[in-house]
């Protein structure tokens, strides 16, 4: 396991985690020989053993070495350690293109344009190359500091297909720029690049995905199924030719698409050019079905038989004799005519009763039909084809029934009411919302299946903090906040616990190199100073974290940085001397009495001269000198270093009188 701290090949020391995937972890590092930061990208134990996986994680890392271009991570070594496979590429300090689309919302048609002709161009390379990304997506397109795109993670998701591995994270991060012959199991080729680039401008444009759903297998299924939603919808600011460079990267069948990048580039720099101003929507025309002529329904021939001359026959020579009949029989029926009158008007005498009693009568009730799950309009019209009438429309929220579907009515379903009644209709509001609760501080778990309960989509972002691990730190919607639990994602950031490091010797270091580790690792740092005869002043001494122990951000960290060597203590001591007169000698010539004025009138005198070794001064230098007319007492106050000594010597007239050494008090 890569452990923070430790250097791998000899030269790359990694310094800390910042970021996981589906294969591998990476890892910022640094490189100790051309100093400049890296990053390490570590395959995951669980692909270790997995020879097809390790062969093409070096086949496919070896042939990106081949790609030098600006728009393009640079891939600096590829090798192992202790069985582990890495790669080492250039770091990009800055962001991906995923999370500039969650902070810009929809980029505007002059940036869409700008990002995009630079990651063609990175692919065009690529595809020209003979290698194919099979795996582009926001997350994979890199944006650095001066708005650089750098595409990465060319082959990974080769490694991670051939395999037959299922990563759910992996596949839903990346079904969503899935081409529809790669849903159906289809080799890849460059057009599915093409297909993923269009999927990537329609979001860079619209600010969300073309396609999305419940599971992996549901939006796989939209992007061979379903037409690609207009993007003009989205952002009204995205004239049709820019829409076509999408319609037609993004085509369903590959025939339909741009033949390679190169193409789709020349397409998309003139797409915002006045001259296709009113250009008309792209029309894929592998799509076009051939128009099928339909034939004429033929009427059939009257079932009616023919009828034959004998039949016309026979009814000719009927008719005479009918009309005999007729004629005889009128008189029988004028005789009944007479009681048929009477007869008739009988029943009609009986009609008129009968309903002089039925109008006399009570209207039955009508039962109330069942009404729900359907529009206000029809639900209207179903109480008037009943003969009741509608009264209140009352509007309340239902988890199961749509918005703007009637719920119930009031009376209810089959309950019996006269004629005309009016009946209450309860419209849908469809589900309430939720009121969102603040979740930080809680666990992720107990938090996730409650909201999942509710009906939302959760998703989960690992951080490292303070926290407890497993502790939501941040959510993404606001306490307080109501919202439809419906196609709502919530993401949650769950605390991995504080981030452990690996402790350097710092031994040796300058007390501006020591708090520059403790800024880089988060460590709050306190110095104290100490003497030292063997560590030279303003270096490391001791540090309270033993090196090589794990420690997390916003320990303390107490260090000792030298001093120097101690300044011995200065002894202070007095030493008082009395200094003799000595009268000089009479002069043997000259007059008596003149001499015997001039010492009446300038007595004779000794001259003193005292030499004084402490800390201060050395002996060889005068310390004092002056004339004595008498004996006189000297105080010396000497400050001497501890486990030294002080001297002095006394001269009178130029001569030693007094000397001594060794002086300690």
């Amino acid at each position: 396991m890569i452990e923070i701290g430790k250097k791998i090949g000899e030269r790359y020391k990694i310094k800390r985690l910042i970021g996981s995937g589906g294969m591998s972890n990476v890892y910022l590092g640094h490189d100790l020989i051309l100093d400049r930061d890296v990053a390490v990208k570590v395959l995951r134990y669980d692909f270790q053993n997995n020879r097809e996986a390790l062969r093409r994680f070096q086949r496919e890392a070896l042939s990106v070495t081949q790609l030098i271009h600006p728009n393009i991570v640079g891939v600096y070594d590829v090798d192992e350690e202790d069985g582990q496979q890495y790669i080492v590429m250039e770091y990009v300090e800055g962001t991906d293109l995923k999370q500039y689309i969650q902070t810009v919302g929809q980029a505007t048609p002059e940036d869409a344009v700008h990002i995009m002709s630079q990651v063609l161009s990175a692919m065009a390379l690529a595809h020209r190359n003979r290698i194919i990304h099979r795996d582009i997506k926001p997350q994979n397109l890199l944006i650095d500091r001066d708005n650089t795109i750098k595409v990465t993670d060319f082959g990974i998701a080769v490694a991670l297909s051939d395999t037959s591995i299922t990563q759910t994270n992996t596949l839903l991060g990346s079904v969503h720029y899935i081409s529809p012959e790669q849903a159906r199991g289809s080799v890849t080729t460059v057009k599915s690049d093409i297909y993923a680039l269009g999927i990537v401008l329609y979001e860079l444009l619209s600010g969300e995905v073309p396609f999305d759903g419940e599971s992996a297998v549901s939006i796989a299924l939209k992007h061979f199924q379903e037409p690609m939603p207009t993007v003009r919808e989205k952002n009204p600011h995205v004239p049709q030719s820019l829409e076509n460079v999408i319609l037609k990267a993004s085509a369903k069948e590959p025939a339909d698409r741009y033949g390679s990048c190169d193409e789709m580039l020349m397409d998309l720099e003139t797409a915002l050019s006045p001259q296709r101003a009113h250009e008309s929507q792209f029309a894929p025309a592998a799509m076009l079905e051939e128009t099928k002529v339909l034939e004429p329904v033929k009427i059939p021939a009257s079932s009616v038989q023919p009828v034959s001359a004998a039949q016309v026959t026979e009814e000719v020579v009927k008719e005479p004799k009918k009309k005999k009949e007729r004629q005889n029989g009128k008189a029988n029926r004028s005789k009944k005519r007479g009681f048929l009158f009477g007869l008739l008007f009988l029943f009609l005498a009986i009609g008129v009763f009968i309903m002089t009693l039925v109008m006399n009568q009570e209207p039955e009730d009508i039962a109330v039909p069942t009404i729900s799950n359907v529009t206000e309009n029809r639900a209207k019209s179903l109480l008037e084809e009943a003969g009741l009438g509608v009264g209140e429309t009352i509007e309340e929220h239902d988890e199961e029934i749509e918005e703007g579907y009637v719920i119930r009515t009031n009376p209810e379903a089959g309950d019996p009411v006269p004629p005309e009644t009016e009946v209450d209709l309860y419209v849908s509001l469809g589900p309430a919302p939720v009121v969102i609760e603040d979740y930080l501080g809680e666990n992720y778990q107990d938090v996730r299946d409650a909201l999942r309960d509710l009906g939302f989509r959760v998703e989960r972002v690992d951080q490292y903090d303070s926290a407890a691990s497993g502790t939501i730190i941040d959510q993404s919607l606001t306490p307080g906040s109501e919202e439809l639990t419906e196609n709502t994602t919530i993401t949650l950031t769950v605390s991995m616990g504080p981030q452990t490091f690996t402790m350097e010797d710092l031994t040796g270091y300058t007390r501006e190199s020591v708090q520059g580790f403790a800024n880089e690792y988060g460590l709050d740092v306190d110095f104290e100073e100490e003497n030292s005869d063997d560590v030279a002043e303003g270096l490391v001494i001791t540090q309270s974290i033993p090196p090589r122990s794990n420690f997390t951000q916003g320990e303390s960290l107490v260090v000792t940085i030298s001093a120097g060597k101690a300044e011995p203590e200065i002894v202070v001591f007095s030493k008082t001397i009395a200094i003799p007169y000595e009268a000089p000698a009479k002069p043997s010539t000259g007059n008596s009495q003149e001499s015997g004025e001039s010492e009446s009138s300038a007595p004779a005198t000794n001259h003193i001269t005292i030499y004084m070794q402490d800390a201060d001064h050395r002996i060889e230098d005068v310390f004092r000198e002056f004339d004595i007319e008498e004996s006189e007492e000297v105080t010396l106050n000497f400050r001497i270093l501890e486990g030294e000594s002080g001297a002095y010597i006394v001269e009178r007239d130029g001569k030693v009188i007094m000397e001594e050494k060794n002086l300690t008090e």
